[in-house]
């Protein structure tokens, strides 16, 4: 009885200390390489091409962009859940070069209904790799890239040229959910 008690008045306080919000799962980041020069970091809406692998709590790895499937490295949005929310949050601020491992607890990875070969409740280890950043569709740095008279509107003759050379660049690498790591394809 008093250990129940004294269970529902911590939950209590931590409530209250919290603002009554329940404290939100974090990802637990370390850094494993930096490079010297970084010249942009990521930031939501950037596209990302990263190599990855992930482990299962035991140290068993069950994915590894380098050794399965087509052995390359996968593109993606930040921010905007074509990824598990592990990585949305874990790579931010992330310099081209920058190796990262993520540990990334269940409640934003896959939850309590898990996916595929990974099993509810996991918690997963990644260690991540940027190869490339570049500037997402609807960014502001991607709007001053194709507004080329500087008039803050775009013409089809601003916009095809950029849109051509940036998708000529990934062609035959879709960026949509469901195909990089995505939660439909672990």
């Amino acid at each position: 009885m008093l250990l129940t008690v004294l269970s529902w008045l911590c939950s209590s306080l931590l409530v209250f200390v919290s603002g009554g919000k329940l404290l939100e799962a974090e990802v637990e980041i370390e850094v494993l390489h930096r490079p010297f020069i970084c010249r942009r970091k990521s930031k939501y809406g950037d596209i990302m091409l990263v190599h990855h692998e992930g482990y299962f709590e035991n140290g068993t790895m069950f994915h590894s962009s380098r050794t399965h499937g087509d052995k390359q490295p996968v593109w993606f949005t930040l921010g905007i859940s074509e990824v598990i929310k592990g990585w949305d949050k874990g790579l931010q601020d992330m310099c081209s070069g920058e190796k990262r491992k993520l540990v990334v607890p269940p409640a934003l990875a896959y939850g309590k209904d898990g996916k595929g070969k990974i099993p509810p409740e996991s918690t997963l280890t990644f260690i991540i790799e940027v190869v490339e950043i570049r500037n997402g569709p609807r960014s502001h740095e991607s709007f001053q890239e194709m507004d080329l008279n500087d008039d803050w509107k775009l013409s089809k003759h601003e916009h095809k040229p950029w849109s051509t050379e940036s998708f000529q660049s990934i062609r035959g690498i879709s960026l949509f959910k469901g195909e990089g790591i995505s939660e439909e394809r672990v």
